[in-house]
């Protein structure tokens, strides 16, 4: 019983850090109603700045989430005017095939840079014991920043100028223009807005487990099956997603 609560400890922590992939994901599409296939690579991307700010930068993988966030946040308005601006009114399977493009451009050039050979970052924090059980301090701190994140994205969507900005182009486009809206801003900020929660992802999962350049594809998948789970379009759904997907992890692999 005291490894199946641990497990259960386990699984809801790094359940919210799917969580927050999920959420980039899933902004992209409440918004903009484009599948991003490039989401397992910006992950990647996150993966690997938070590594290179650790071994080259000498800074803790924490410190690194807010300039890991920002170039994620420029990156991904980059991606949407140079991928998605000219086709976000062509057929869905445009959108899919230029995601899907520029995916396999990132995952090249991660490729040639950092090859597919395994790294690790150390955050030598040890675990915490609770009675019988022993937590691990890595997960609690991404679980933490998971929730603040995921309360952070809340209060943007709904009390900030341009979260009802977005929410009111995710809603009816057409209308939000006739407003006064500039809905190519507030989609380039969106698609931003879900790249950097991607690289944040990346950052805070690569502090728990091993990765390569090509890890970044089953995170990727693992945030679709969150969507699915959740419903896809609810940033709710998602965190509900991320949890159930936490626990079934690990709780069925102590069946193994």
């Amino acid at each position: 019983m005291l490894v199946y609560v641990n497990a259960v400890i386990s699984g809801v922590l790094i359940g919210l850090a799917y969580a927050i992939a999920a959420l980039g994901l899933n902004l992209i599409w409440g918004v903009m109603k484009v599948i991003n296939l490039s989401h397992g690579a910006f992950i990647a991307f996150g993966m690997f700045a938070a590594y290179m700010s650790v071994k080259l930068l000498g800074i803790s993988v924490y410190t690194s989430l807010i300039p890991i966030f920002i170039a994620g946040l420029i990156l991904g308005i980059v991606a949407f005017f140079v991928s998605l601006y000219r086709v976000l009114n062509a057929p869905e399977l445009t959108t899919l095939l230029s995601t899907y493009s520029l995916s396999l451009i990132l995952i090249g050039l991660g490729t040639f840079f950092f090859t597919t050979n395994p790294r690790a970052i150390d955050t030598h924090l040890g675990s915490i014991a609770l009675g019988h059980f022993n937590i691990s301090y890595a997960r609690i701190i991404v679980g933490l920043i998971s929730l603040m994140l995921a309360l952070a994205l809340y209060l943007f969507l709904f009390k900030t100028s341009l979260g009802k900005a977005i929410r009111a182009v995710s809603q009816n486009p057409t209308a939000a223009k006739l407003y006064g809206i500039n809905t190519t801003l507030v989609l380039s900020i969106s698609f931003g807005i879900g790249v950097a929660f991607a690289s944040i992802s990346g950052a805070l999962i690569a502090s728990l487990f091993p990765f390569t350049i090509l890890s970044g594809g089953v995170y990727e998948l693992k945030s679709f099956v969150i969507c699915v789970l959740g419903g896809l379009g609810s940033p709710a759904g998602a965190i509900l997603g991320g949890l159930i997907l936490g626990l079934l992890e690990n709780i069925l692999s102590l069946k193994m």
